[in-house]
């Protein structure tokens, strides 16, 4: 676009300013030029445009009137060209002009308006011009940065050289990855990622501070993130909205680059696990192990993250987890699978901080995830690689026992889990769910109906290990009170506390139910 200014300094054009209309209105963005003597032009004359007229409708309204129209159609001014008739811009029109602001110029008798029309296409044509070249000279930039490994900060770095705009780069997992000049918190990330995942994505968000414009960015139709800009879209100029998408684009080619790279790594961290679990080739299961910073000759363990309840891993837990351990320090090989993430780990500090951890890794997953429940299962120590299977079928093992178990722990380690659990936990749960209804619904229908506590006397009994003397204590009842309970109990499941095969079904179906 050009300006009323720049018509102004084209000296060829020989304009003179008589109303300059409010401040600033002589810089304002013009959009073109529209020569008409309609009386009322407003149907006609764009937003923006330089009305240009000879004043043919003089006689037919007067000057307030026709002044009214062009300001009803909201025009960037008029231009009064002069004519013998009226060497002289009509006194009324300047006086309409200057009470309605609206800016007017004048064009000397010797100058067609024919050549500010050619003036501004000149404009136009140089502007554009200037465009395409700062769009060729932007684009040169970005792929120089991006094949120099400058990432998403490379692309904001190109960007804000022609325009500032506070901007941002922002995943789908609500994790920002580049800024300049823009202050994101958590509930504003996870904002632009609920925005992401909308079909389509949200091209504008309020943030709770103001409207952001949001350029997807992704690869292969997938929007895996976006680069944000904390101004709305009514509020960006043409060209900035441009600079943006193209910026959009080269961070798509980011994106891939970066996916690329990570199925890479994750083909080679599956393959590892494979190897691990084949029990031989030690001597490429140490290189692989090298090639991902973690040494082999040193201790290792495993830990395995799922799900509670759910079988597929969703997309991103991978690399939540590899970025946690990054920011950690710890030496890893994070391999994403079907229904778990694995991931070995170099591990030289004292065994027992393992779970501490382990705590924090899931809840870092969580607050990435929220309300899925993650939960981590852990395998025991290895000196060294070539002793890697064992705790790699520990800690998926221990991991598939948690997963099963909607109110247990989130973090165990295989040897922490009763053989009792890990037994449980390869049983179809259909199966162990009417086991322990089977077994306990007469002891629960006998209690409903007489209000009596048999199954909460058995529970006590197991727990503390078939003492009648201590259950009777914590129970705050007589001894010969417990046995006729117990007996009752004996009586409605077939199932007798002193016969040992009797107690392990009643401690199973009560751990089963637990577990539910």
């Amino acid at each position: 676009m050009f300006t009323l200014n720049a018509l102004v300094g084209d000296a060829t054009l020989e304009l003179r300013v008589l109303i300059p209309g409010p401040a600033g209105a002589l810089d304002e963005p013009v959009a073109w030029v529209h020569n008409t003597e309609l009386p009322d032009p407003s149907a006609y004359v764009q937003e923006s445009e330089l009305v240009l007229t000879n004043g043919l409708w003089l006689g037919q309204v007067t000057a307030a009137e026709f002044v009214a129209s062009v300001k009803r159609a909201r025009a960037a001014g008029i231009v009064f060209g002069l004519r013998a008739e009226t060497p002289r811009t009509p006194e009324e029109l300047v006086r309409a002009c200057g009470e309605a602001e609206l800016p007017l110029l004048e064009i000397s008798q010797a100058v067609p308006f024919t050549a500010i029309s050619h003036a501004v296409s000149a404009l136009y044509t140089d502007q554009r011009q200037q465009a395409l070249i700062g769009m060729v000279r932007r684009g040169d930039a970005l792929a120089t940065a991006i094949s120099r490994g400058a990432g998403a900060s490379g692309v904001l770095r190109v960007l804000t050289k022609d325009h500032d705009l506070p901007l941002a780069v922002v995943d789908r997992m609500a994790r920002l990855l580049a800024t300049t000049g823009a202050r994101l918190d958590e509930e504003q990330l996870r904002i632009v990622a609920a925005g992401l995942s909308r079909h389509p994505p949200a091209l504008e968000l309020d943030l709770g501070d103001g409207l952001a414009a949001l350029y997807p960015v992704g690869a292969v139709g997938d929007i895996d993130a976006a680069l944000v800009c904390l101004r709305p879209l009514s509020g960006l100029a043409p060209a900035e909205r441009e600079a943006l998408e193209q910026a959009a684009r080269f961070l798509s080619l980011e994106v891939a680059k970066q996916q690329a790279v990570q199925a890479i790594e994750m083909r080679f961290a599956g393959e590892l696990l494979e190897m691990v679990l084949s029990g031989g080739r030690a001597t490429e299961v140490a290189g692989r192990l090298r090639a991902f910073g973690v040494d082999p000759a040193g201790p290792l363990t495993v830990c395995a993250v799922a799900f509670a309840e759910e079988e597929a891993t969703p997309h991103g837990l991978a690399q939540v987890i590899g970025d946690f351990l990054a920011a950690e320090g710890v030496p890893a090989v994070v391999a994403g699978g079907t229904q778990d993430v694995v991931t070995v780990l170099a591990w030289r500090r004292p065994e027992r901080e393992l779970s501490l951890l382990a705590e924090r890794l899931v809840r870092a997953v969580d607050k990435r995830f929220p309300g899925r429940r993650p939960v981590a299962g852990l395998g025991g120590m290895a000196p060294h690689s070539a002793e890697l299977r064992r705790p790699l079928m520990q800690s998926r093992e221990a991991c598939r026992v948690l997963r099963r178990n909607r109110n247990g722990p989130a973090v165990r380690s295989f040897a922490e889990l009763g053989t009792h659990r890990l037994l449980l936990g390869l049983v179809d749960q259909g199966t162990l769910r009417a086991f322990s209804h089977d077994l306990l619904a007469s002891l629960r229908e006998h209690d409903a109906r007489r209000g009596s506590d048999l199954e909460l006397t058995v529970r006590a009994f197991l727990d503390h290990d078939g003492q009648w003397a201590t259950t009777a204590a914590a129970l705050h009842i007589h001894v010969n009170t417990l046995r006729n309970r117990l007996a009752k109990a004996a009586e409605l499941t077939g199932r007798d506390v002193s016969r040992t095969e009797d107690r392990v079904d009643l401690f199973l179906a009560l751990a089963i139910d637990a577990m539910a």
